[in-house]
This record gives structure tokens, sequence and C-alpha cells, in this order.
């Protein structure tokens, strides 16, 4: 399975810049996500999705992974848009993971997950989705709320699409995740500072990981 970061958000609500450049204990965040990509197992090739919003991050990208990872450069217009190009000129024409850039405590553990649920789902797509609950316990305030089946879920910004069909909308399947890995991205520096501190919890070097 091919995967898709889209990282054309400038990030203003982290008001530090291009938010896929922002460093996380001496690592961009979008390295977190391109290096989990790379170590899981079911993943074949990486695209990063940017926009006039993020030069740096497409000069980083092209840099740091020399061409093993491809930059597809987009409008910017708004982020369904912007995914649909990315995917046309990927040329995709299977299912694909598509995920924001900014979710740096993912593990391929979890990703493998999602891909094997998928898999067996029936469905030409999913998204994943944390409970609510998770969240606040998190201290997060999501911007955005679904009800399901009579809880309140959040969506974490990782969707598997069947690349055949990118144009049109698709029925889908909600995975719910209790992993607070899943959870918490990077939206203000509070988030950010919880990625910190839970990183160094865990005695992970970042550069390694």
């Amino acid at each position: 399975m091919n995967a898709i970061i889209m990282a054309g958000g400038f990030g203003s609500r982290l008001g530090m810049g291009e938010k896929p450049c922002v460093e996380l204990l001496g690592k961009p965040l979008i390295s977190y996500v391109i290096d989990v990509l790379v170590r899981t197992e079911s993943i074949e090739d990486i695209y990063v999705a940017v926009s006039p919003a993020t030069p740096n991050t497409a000069s980083f990208v092209e840099n740091e992974y020399d061409g093993t990872v491809q930059v597809i450069p987009t409008g910017g217009g708004n982020y369904v848009g912007d995914m649909v190009y990315a995917v046309k000129v990927a040329g995709i024409t299977e299912p694909l993971l598509i995920l924001m850039a900014d979710l740096p405590l993912l593990t391929p553990e979890l990703l493998e997950k999602v891909i094997d649920e998928y898999n067996v789902c029936g469905k030409p797509a999913m998204s994943i989705f944390s409970p609510i609950y998770v969240c606040k316990s998190l201290g997060i305030r999501p911007d955005t709320v679904f009800n399901w089946d009579g809880k309140l879920i959040v969506p974490s910004g990782i969707n598997i699409l069947d690349g055949s069909n990118v144009d049109h909308e698709q029925d889908y399947v909600s995975f719910v995740l209790e992993n607070i890995e899943i959870a918490l991205n990077i939206n203000t520096p509070e988030d950010l500072k919880k990625c910190k501190d839970m990183l160094l919890e865990r005695g992970m070097d970042p550069i390694k990981n």
C-alpha cells in the first residue's frame, strides 16, 4: 500500500511557521511520520503533498530523503481538492493511506493494525477515529466531533481510500482506536509540549525512531 502525507497547511494555530518543519526534540514533525512509514512493512511508496504555504517542507523532504520520498506540489486550495490532485499525480489506483504530517507518536504497529482492519472491512474506504474521552484525557479540545452509534468520536486525520475512485465519495467504515498515539496531533504549542513529554518519558530517541 502506498501512502500520501498531507503537508500543505501552514499551521496558524501553532504559530511556529510551517507546521511540518516545526521541530520536536530536534527533529521536524514530518520526519516522524515519514520515518514511521518507512518502517511499516505494508507501506511501499511514500509521497508528500505540499502547497505554496509549505515551500520549506518541500525543500526539506527533497534534500533529506534524496528522492526516496516524492514531493507533490498542490495548489493549496482545500484539503480534499489537494488530496485528490495528489492521488492522481501519483497515479495510485489501489487503496492508499492518507495521513497528516502532525502525528509524531504513530508507530508501525498501529499503522499495520489499521491496514489489517481495512483489508477485512469490506468497504472501499476507512476512516480512523479516537473516542472523545481519549482526547479529553489529553486536554485536547477537538474542532470536529461525530456521533457514532451513540458515542462521540473525533477524526484522527488517518484514512484509507480507493485510489481508483478518488473523485467520488466512497462508502467507508469507521475504525475507532483508543490509542493516544492516534489522538494526539499537533495543533497548539501545548500539544507540542505533550508530545515532547511523552517521548521523553518513553526514553525514545527521535533521531533513531
